[in-house]
């Protein structure tokens, strides 16, 4: 894998690593449609503690679906979105795909919380599907 790079919209937060995603996932959850202000979210899963982030993020924390804390991180200058952290899968962070510097090589393979996907849309029927998260 190349070096993962990117960051927000103005710059002030910027990251990179060389792990290799854990997945890609489309993620059709309401949260994330808040989050992005669209019908979904392109997710990386990424092993916690391989990306190098330089700047300061704000966190806005809110319970999941399991009822414990989602810590969504974003620049606090221009409000982009870069990572997810789950309470419930502490070895993970979610990568905010939107946020990499060269999106060309993301490849989806999996499509989470369809029981909530916006009608009008749907990313490709291939794709494993899930009502909700991914089973344990």
């Amino acid at each position: 894998m190349a070096k993962i790079e990117g960051g927000c919209l103005c710059g002030k937060i910027r990251y990179s690593g060389e792990a290799d995603p854990l997945a890609a996932v489309v993620c059709n959850c309401t949260s994330c449609q808040k989050q992005t202000g669209s019908a979904y979210s392109i997710n990386l899963v990424m092993p916690k503690g391989s990306l190098d982030i330089q700047g300061e993020m704000e966190v806005y924390t809110h319970a999941g679906d399991s009822g414990q804390p989602v810590y969504r991180n974003f620049c606090g200058n221009c409000g982009s979105s870069v990572i997810s952290e789950l309470s419930v899968m502490d070895t993970i962070v979610i990568l905010k795909a939107g946020s990499l510097d060269d999106t060309s090589w993301v490849k989806p393979t999996t499509e989470i919380y369809c029981d909530s996907a916006q009608e009008w849309t749907r990313v490709k029927t291939e794709l494993e599907s899930h009502p909700k998260m991914l089973p344990s």
